[in-house]
């Protein structure tokens, strides 16, 4: 399978003042196609924190999904720091800039607005249907916006590129025990369904404590038998398996 990386950009994410909406839709969509992600940053709009973030990922994982700071503001430098993680120029993109023109006219293309033309050297655009102002690709790294309406518009234009590999399903099995009750037993199971990743995560209601035991793999018939076995296990130990929404 396939692994990602998905690097948060942005001073405003770290300060509380944005909640990130991206990292949630990417994870999502990526595990659809069958990429698996497999680490997520949140960094600030630092050129030397981006670069080694960049070239550390970038070695890592199949791919890497940047979003944040391509905008035309003072604070948007993740498009230089991209070029020099690559040791490329950062300059004026024609094909970038003819997308600006053509949405915005000449007269109001203005210096601020430009900026989103100039990418690395060498990049591929990503297209963005919106605002016009593009993404872009740099080998295995994939440069979005942070905007969330734009970031999405602008993966699903490179989408079919990362399919064919096999999605990666879920299951989810809620549970009405402690997870301290279930712990050992979850662990014996897990070991014997090694291509199942099976994660717990508690919740408390009005009821008491509950968790919800979560299942992905990309083999059906092994999750679907992983399940059946986890509906046992809380059965046995005197509990009351359903599905998220309550249906057994």
């Amino acid at each position: 399978m396939k692994t990602a990386c998905i690097l948060l950009i942005g001073n405003e994410i770290l300060s509380g003042r944005t909640q990130d909406q991206n990292a949630p839709y990417l994870a999502a969509r990526l595990g659809e196609l069958g990429v698996k992600v497999m680490e997520m940053r949140v960094i600030r709009d630092d050129e030397a924190i981006i670069v080694e973030a960049v070239n550390s990922a970038r070695a890592t994982h199949d791919y890497v999904f940047t979003t944040g700071g391509i905008g035309p503001t003072h604070d948007d430098i993740t498009t230089p720091s991209i070029a020099k993680a690559f040791g490329v120029a950062y300059a004026l993109n024609p094909a970038a800039l003819k997308l600006l023109v053509d949405r915005y006219g000449e007269a109001k293309l203005n210096d601020a607005r430009r900026r989103m033309a100039h990418t690395p050297e060498g990049a591929t655009l990503i297209e963005n249907s919106i605002s016009a102002a593009p993404g872009f690709q740099m080998a295995n790294v994939y440069v979005m916006a942070g905007v969330p309406e734009i970031m999405r518009v602008m993966f699903e234009s490179i989408a079919e590129s990362f399919a064919g590999a096999a999605p990666v399903a879920s299951v989810t099995v809620r549970c009405d025990l402690p997870e301290g009750a279930i712990a050992a037993e979850l662990g014996t199971l897990q070991g014997r369904f090694l291509d199942v990743e099976i994660g717990s995560y508690p919740f408390y209601s009005e009821t008491g404590a509950g968790c919800d035991l979560v299942l992905r793999s990309t083999d059906p018939n092994r999750i679907a038998q992983a399940a059946d076995q986890v509906r046992d296990l809380v059965r046995d130990l005197g509990g009351n398996p359903s599905s998220k929404n309550g249906a057994p």
